[in-house]
């Protein structure tokens, strides 16, 4: 079955253009459109779709519509995804958007639209319950981080890092595996020493995959530098 998807923008030729890339992308189907937050959220209670694309910005304010949308989604509609788009690489708000739990939620540039297999990939893997995090995102946490005194993350071998960066994109230990290539065993031990690093504990609703990220940046000063 297609994935049903419903795609928030307040330009007009952005909606029509993102709709049109994503019915030949194949496998998805646009089901309805908005232009403002209340139109997102009934579009939404109207059509019950697997994921929601939209972005960050949209009337009545223009300020973080997309975000108030996803908690709002996620809360009422849980088994919807939601991939909130960004102009700009924000790592308050992506902060903001994941840091309480990443399940089903995503975060991604807006130059990202051209890829269209990363935006359908990242629109499936939080239809499932997963998440996923624009990797340019991931690069300026990971260099802020590293920069600040005391980080957790100066624990972390290179090694360590990349698969954190990887784990933060939501890709799985198969893919993980093929970037780098090493085994899937060997990404299992690396993954699990940086949760032990971490000190990330199992946690049967968080996305500890984006966790191991989000983990490290409560931290304001920090947030307000990226």
């Amino acid at each position: 079955m297609a994935l049903r998807v419903v795609l928030a923008d307040d330009s007009y030729l952005v909606r029509e253009g993102v709709a049109a890339l994503l019915a030949r992308a194949g496998g998805v189907e646009v089901a309805a459109t908005a232009d403002d937050l209340p139109g997102l959220l009934a579009a939404v209670a109207e059509h019950r779709p697997d994921a929601v694309l939209t972005d960050i910005r949209m009337p009545p304010t223009g300020t973080d519509e997309g975000i108030r949308a996803a908690r709002t989604i996620r809360r009422d509609h849980p088994d919807v995804g939601v991939v909130v788009l960004s102009q700009f690489a924000e790592p308050d708000l992506a902060y903001d958007l994941l840091g309480e739990s990443a399940e089903g939620l995503g975060y991604l540039l807006k130059s990202r639209i051209g890829d269209v297999e990363q935006i359908v990939r990242a629109l499936e893997d939080t239809a499932r319950g997963g998440s996923a995090l624009d990797p340019e995102i991931v690069a300026a946490l990971l260099a802020g981080r590293r920069r600040a005194p005391g980080s957790p993350l100066g624990a972390l071998s290179p090694r360590e890092r990349e698969v954190l960066a990887l784990m933060a994109e939501g890709k799985n230990n198969a893919r993980i595996a093929a970037d780098l290539t090493v085994s899937v065993r060997a990404v299992e031990k690396h993954i699990n020493a940086v949760f032990g690093k971490l000190g990330i504990t199992e946690e049967p609703v968080v996305h500890r995959r984006v966790k191991a990220v989000l983990l490290f940046l409560d931290d304001e000063g920090l947030l307000a530098s990226g």
